[in-house]
C-alpha cells in the first residue's frame, strides 16, 4: 500500500534524514540553496531558516507544534520563503545563523530559527519558540516590514558587522617559545572550572568534552601534577557509571543534563563516541584501569551494531526519542525489572539505583551506578567476581528484551568528518588493545573516504546516503580525515595514509588557507556563498578544525622534515595562545600542540621485519611525546633511509632531525626519551 500525504514540500528530493522528516509538513520547505534565495527575492519575501538535525529532540517538538500545524504554517507560506537545513550537513550555514543568535540573544541552541532579508542578512534568531511565541514573533516582523522597511536593513546591517567581526583572527607577529610552565599557568586557571568530585565541569548540563581531557592527560604526562590526572580519572569513571553511558549496549550519550553524569539526553552521536573510544583508550593506556578497556570494548560493539553502515561507513546518530517519548527506549521500571529477572531484580535493581519510585520521571529507571561493585558485592554478602557474573547474565536477559521494543530513528547520512573521528578512534583502540578487528574496521571506514568522499586531487565531499554525495566538504572534514591517515600510517607503517594526508592537506592550504591571518576558513574558497566567509577557532565538543588542522600541520611537518609546516603551526597556535592560556576549556585540542611545542617531541623510527611487534611494544606505554615511523624495508621518509639493519630489527630514537644510537630492545629506547 502506498502512503498518501495530504502536504508535500520540495525537501522531498532531499537525501538528509532530518531534512526528509520536513517532507510532509504543511510549511513549503526549501533546501539551502539558489533556488529559495532567488524566490524570497523575486517575491520581495523575507526568509526563516530553520535549522536542526535528526536526533534533536526540542527539534521535534518544535516540528509537532508548529510545522505541522496548519494555521502556522498558513502565516509562515504567506509571508516568508522557508528554509530548512540539517546543521550536520550544512555546518557553514549552521555556524553564520547561529553566530547571529548569540549577538542577539547572547545563547544558542536547536532549533535555530533565524529571520532574515531575501539576500540571507539575519536581522533576529533565537531557538525554541511554542506555537504561541512562534506566531507572535513572525506576525510582529510581518508588521515590520511593511511599515518600517528600513529598520529591518538597519538591523541586519548590524548583525552582519558583528558576525563577521566574531572570530576575526589577527596574525600576531614574534616567534613566541612555549615551556612547560605555561601550561602550569593554564592549569592553575582550568582548575576553577572542574568538578573534582563529579569530573567535568563543575556545571550543568555536562558535556563529555574529550580534548580537555586528553590535553589534561598530555599536560600530567609532562608535569606529573597529581591533580590533571585525578581530574580526567574522575571524570572518566563518573561518566563510565552514570546515566550517560548505556549500560545494556555500551555507547554514550550526548550530554548528561545534571551535574552527576546522571540524566542524559539520550541521542547518541557518532561524533562522541569516537572521540570517546580514544580518550578512555589512551587512558588505559596510562593507568591500565580496567574499567576504561570495558568502556572501549563496549563502545565498539555498540558502533558495530548499530551505527555500522554496509561498505564500512559509519552512520550520524541515534535519537533521543522514541515512539515520541524521549528516552523512552532506554529506562525501565521496577516492575519490569522484576517480571524480567526474577530472583536476580534484587541486585541488579541495587546494582543500577532502580527504584519503586524511579530515578528519573513517571516511575522510570536509567541505569545507573552509585556504589562500587565491591561494596555492593559486601552488601549482599557474596564474592565481587560472582556479583560481576549475575549482572552480566541479567544484562543478556534484558538487551533482547529493550531489542524488541521501538527503536530509537536512525539518522543514516554518512558524515566525512565524524567518519574520520571514528577511524582514529578504532585505531587508536588497536594500538592500546592490539585487536585486529579493531584495525579492520579502522581501515575499512578509511578506504569508503577514499573511495565515496575524496578526489584524486584531495578535493572531498562531506556527505553521502543511497549513493550520492552532494555536499563540498567543509574544513573539519579535510583536517580530521588528514588526522585519522595519519594514525592509520602509525598503527601500520603503510605509508599510503602519510601519502594520502599529505595529498588532502595540499589541497586544503589551496583552497582553505588565509595567507593574511595565517589560519583556514571553514569554507572552501570555490564554494564560499554565505553572507560571511567563517573561521572556526574555539573546540567545543568537536574540536575546531583551525587546532586540528594546526596539529596536522606539526605531525606532517615532523614526518616529512618540512619546517615550512611546522612554523605554520606554531604561528597558527601563535595566534590564538591568549585564548588558550584563558581558556583551556575551549581551547583544548590547541593545548595540545602546546603541549607538543613545550616539551621534547621524539621520532621512533622501526626497521625490520618485527616491526609491529616493537610498535606494539611502544604502545603499552602512554607516549603522547611520540610519534612513530617504520617498516620492514624502510621507506621514502628522510627519517627512515639509510637505517635498515639487515637481519635485524631497529629502533632509533630522534629529535629535531638527530637520532641517537640504535636499540634492539623497546625498553633500551624509552630510556632514551627520559
Amino acid at each position: 500500500m502506498i502512503e498518501t500525504h495530504p502536504y508535500t514540500n520540495t525537501l522531498i528530493h532531499e537525501s538528509s534524514p532530518y531534512l526528509l522528516q520536513h517532507a510532509h509538513n504543511p510549511v513549503n520547505w526549501y533546501p539551502w540553496g539558489e533556488a529559495a534565495l532567488q524566490k524570497a527575492k523575486a517575491e520581495n519575501k523575507m526568509l526563516i531558516i530553520s535549522i536542526g538535525y535528526a536526533a534533536c529532540h526540542w527539534c521535534h517538538v518544535m516540528e509537532h507544534e508548529s510545522f505541522e500545524d496548519v494555521e502556522v504554517a498558513a502565516i509562515m507560506n504567506k509571508h516568508f520563503v522557508c528554509i530548512k537545513v540539517d546543521r550536520e550537513e550544512r555546518p557553514d550555514v549552521d555556524q553564520v545563523y547561529m553566530t547571529a543568535a548569540q549577538l542577539i540573544t547572547g545563547s544558542g541552541g536547536w532549533p535555530l530559527n533565524a529571520l532574515a532579508l531575501a539576500d540571507g542578512r539575519p536581522f533576529y534568531a533565537g531557538t525554541y519558540f511554542p506555537k504561541k511565541n512562534w506566531i507572535q514573533l513572525m506576525e510582529y516582523f510581518v508588521d515590520l516590514q511593511q511599515k518600517n522597511p528600513v529598520s529591518l536593513e538597519k538591523s541586519a546591517d548590524q548583525v552582519i558587522k558583528g558576525i563577521q567581526a566574531s572570530e576575526n583572527v589577527i596574525f600576531k607577529e614574534g616567534g613566541k617559545i612555549f615551556d612547560a610552565e605555561d601550561l602550569d599557568t593554564i592549569f592553575n586557571i582550568a582548575k576553577e572550572q572542574i568538578d573534582f568530585i563529579k569530573g567535568g565541569a563543575n556545571r550543568a548540563p555536562k558535556f563529555p568534552m574529550p580534548a580537555n581531557w586528553e590535553f589534561l592527560l598530555h599536560y600530567y604526562f609532562i608535569s606529573k601534577n597529581p591533580d590533571a590526572l585525578k581530574a580526567v580519572m574522575v571524570t572518566l569513571g563518573h561518566m563510565a557509571l552514570g546515566g550517560i553511558y548505556d549500560h545494556l549496549q555500551g555507547g554514550f550519550a550526548r550530554y548528561s543534563t545534571d551535574a552527576n553524569w546522571h540524566v542524559p539526553h539520550f541521542e547518541k552521536m557518532l561524533y562522541d563516541n569516537a572521540q570517546l573510544v580514544s580518550l578512555y583508550a589512551k587512558t588505559f593506556q596510562l593507568t591500565k584501569d580496567p574499567l576504561y578497556k570495558k568502556i572501549v570494548y563496549e563502545t565498539l560493539a555498540f558502533v558495530a551494531e548499530e551505527l555500522t553502515a554496509p561498505g564500512g561507513g559509519f552512520y550520524a546518530s541515534l535519537d533521543a526519542d522514541s515512539e515520541g517519548v524521549e528516552g523512552k527506549y532506554y529506562v525501565w521500571t521496577k516492575a519490569g525489572i522484576e517480571t524480567a529477572l526474577g530472583d536476580d531484580a534484587e541486585i541488579f535493581s541495587a546494582y543500577y539505583h532502580i527504584t519503586e519510585a524511579g530515578n528519573w520521571e513517571h516511575g522510570n529507571s536509567i541505569l545507573l551506578r552509585h556504589e562500587t561493585g565491591e561494596s555492593l558485592a559486601k552488601q549482599f554478602n557474596i564474592p565481587v567476581e560472582a556479583l560481576n557474573n549475575t549482572i552480566d547474565a541479567c544484562k543478556k536477559i534484558l538487551k533482547p528484551i529493550r531489542d524488541k521494543r521501538i527503536k530509537p530513528g536512525l539518522d543514516d547520512k554518512i558524515l566525512s568528518s565524524w567518519n574520520a573521528l571514528m577511524t582514529a578512534g578504532f585505531t587508536h583502540a588497536y594500538r592500546v588493545f592490539g585487536e585486529e578487528r579493531f584495525l579492520k574496521a579502522g581501515a575499512s571506514n578509511a578506504d569508503f573516504l577514499l573511495k565515496n568522499a575524496i578526489a584524486g586531487n584531495g578535493e572531498m565531499t562531506r556527505n553521502y546516503k543511497s549513493g550520492r554525495s552532494t555536499i563540498h566538504a567543509m574544513l573539519d572534514d579535510y583536517a580530521f580525515t588528514i588526522a585519522a591517515f595519519i594514525e592509520l600510517y602509525q598503527a601500520t607503517f603503510d605509508e599510503k595514509w602519510l601519502r594520502e594526508a599529505g595529498k588532502i592537506t595540499a589541497y586544503t592550504l589551496e583552497h582553505f588557507f588565509d595567507p593574511v591571518s595565517g589560519m583556514f576558513f571553514y569554507t572552501h574558497d570555490q564554494y564560499a556563498d554565505l553572507v560571511a566567509r567563517k573561521m572556526e577557532l574555539s573546540d567545543n565538543v568537536i574540536p575546531s578544525s583551525n587546532s586540528a588542522m594546526a596539529k596536522n600541520l606539526f605531525l606532517l611537518g615532523h614526518f616529512y622534515g618540512n619546517d615550512e609546516y611546522i612554523n605554520m603551526a606554531k604561528q597558527m597556535l601563535v595566534n590564538v595562545a591568549v585564548d588558550v592560556a584563558r581558556n583551556i576549556y575551549f581551547y583544548a585540542n590547541w593545548g595540545i600542540l602546546q603541549a607538543w611545542l613545550s616539551a621534547p617531541l621524539y621520532e621512533v623510527a622501526i626497521l625490520g621485519d618485527d616491526c609491529i611487534n616493537l610498535r606494539q611494544q611502544f604502545d603499552h606505554h602512554y607516549l603522547p611525546n611520540m610519534i612513530l615511523l617504520g617498516g620492514k624495508t624502510g621507506g621514502s621518509l628522510v627519517l627512515l633511509e639509510n637505517k635498515g639493519v639487515p637481519g635485524q630489527t631497529t629502533v632509533y630514537v630522534c629529535r629535531d632531525k638527530t637520532c641517537k644510537l640504535p636499540e634492539i630492545e623497546v625498553e633500551k629506547a624509552l630510556l632514551q626519551m627520559k
